[in-house]
């Protein structure tokens, strides 16, 4: 690739320290204490770092280590595996005084002489410095990126206050998509706090209702083909666990069989629009998903379907509800025995809900559905704030500026 302006040079050229990390003999274990050891998983897509899980290795362990203690200003690529070149800057907010990274990580640490840490870690997280990184990528199941990698990708070298401004400008475009992040996570919160709002705790026993069944408030309740059916390349979705645990159905990656078999399987179980579809098999159990398509589907026998009774429940409160803590509660006390946790449906149809009045739930549905504009009008916004980052750092790099 050809820069408009700027000198290039492989990134090997560039770093004064290129190496990855380990991790002692045996694995590093379940110690909660001693320095922390980052591996790929805690590496995200925003370049910064997820800490749920961190694992930790001995102060003696550290101290012996040659390689890969993490300093302020490194850049860490995940060297292997499904996110092989996923990229994340050490900033001055890391959290942790001493850290290291295992042997699935490289690290990076720049001559500065010719390239700023930050600017060269926006390049290579951006759309050229991964096209680069990947193509260096081999293997198949579980390959990944050598060291080779580094003299393979070729870096843009501006003079260096035009690669503090580019960084300048480029900070204050990822600044509005982290707040964007933060408003996300809050906008998660608005539909469980506005239940707790009109309907008090998620026990079952909440204030101003009674205490049902859920068969009682449903007209049936079953779950998908029990065989394993004939995949096919295109056709009709088959959802299983896996498309509905985020709370939400997802097409994206499912899987198709045959109009033909669609058609046999809906005979016994269809679902339609505003059913609610439930994780019963599985360490996802005890997961609801509102059926909010029309478009056509069939299910798995590791899904339930619930068909709310319009007349006595409305399809979102129910969905809530089958989401709170106390439903999840029953969940797992009905879980018995070991393996793979199975719900069964007479499990399921027994469940405990609160039920309120119509009026109430209505107006905790009309609630949801103002919620459910407000991210979606979010949602334009934040696609607007990625095309702007992805056209500033394509014009950064290309000495549009």
């Amino acid at each position: 690739m050809k820069m408009n302006k700027w000198p290039v040079k492989p990134l090997i050229n560039v770093l004064q320290t290129f190496e990855s990390g380990s991790r002692p003999k045996g694995g590093v274990g379940t110690s909660t204490s001693g320095v922390p050891s980052l591996g790929g998983e805690h590496l995200t897509n925003e370049g910064d770092f997820d800490f749920s899980g961190i694992k930790y290795v001995s102060e003696e362990f550290f101290e012996q280590m040659l390689r890969g203690h993490i300093q302020t200003d490194d850049i860490l690529i995940v060297k292997d595996g499904a996110t092989t070149g996923k990229t994340a800057f050490v900033s001055d907010n890391f959290p942790y005084q001493r850290a290291a990274i295992n042997e699935h990580v490289f690290l990076l640490r720049p001559k500065t002489d010719y390239v700023l840490p930050k600017f060269l870690f926006y390049f290579l997280s951006g759309p050229w410095g991964q096209t680069q990184i990947l193509a260096c990528y081999k293997g198949s199941a579980i390959g990944g990126i050598s060291k080779d990698f580094a003299n393979s990708v070729q870096v843009p070298l501006p003079p260096l206050p035009e690669q503090e401004r580019i960084i300048r400008i480029l900070d204050e475009a990822d600044q509005l998509r982290r707040l964007r992040e933060e408003s996300d996570r809050r906008s998660k919160d608005l539909i469980p706090s506005t239940f707790h709002e009109m309907f008090g705790d998620t026990s079952v026993a909440v204030k101003n209702c009674k205490v049902v069944r859920l068969e009682e408030v449903t007209t049936r309740i079953t779950d998908g083909v029990h065989l394993k059916p004939n995949y096919t390349s295109s056709g009709i979705p088959f959802i299983s666990v896996k498309d509905i645990t985020t709370g939400k159905l997802k097409f994206d990656d499912c899987k198709f069989i045959s109009r033909e078999d669609h058609e046999r399987f809906t005979k016994r179980c269809k679902p339609e629009y505003l059913d609610i579809l439930y994780t019963k098999v599985g360490a996802t159990y005890g997961r609801p998903a509102l059926v909010d398509t029309s478009r056509e589907f069939s299910i798995y026998v590791s899904v339930c379907l619930i068909k709310p009774n319009k007349n006595l429940i409305e399809p979102q409160f129910l969905n809530t509800v089958m989401g709170t803590a106390a439903i999840k509660g029953q969940a797992d006390q009905a879980i018995k025995g070991i393996g793979v946790p199975d719900l069964h449906l007479d499990q399921i149809k027994n469940f405990l809900i609160p039920l309120p009045s119509l009026e109430l739930q209505r107006k905790f549905t009309d609630r949801v559905a103002e919620i459910k504009a407000y991210e979606a009008a979010q949602a334009a916004s934040w696609a607007q704030l990625d095309r702007l980052f992805l056209s500033l750092h394509h014009s950064a790099f290309h000495g549009e500026l």
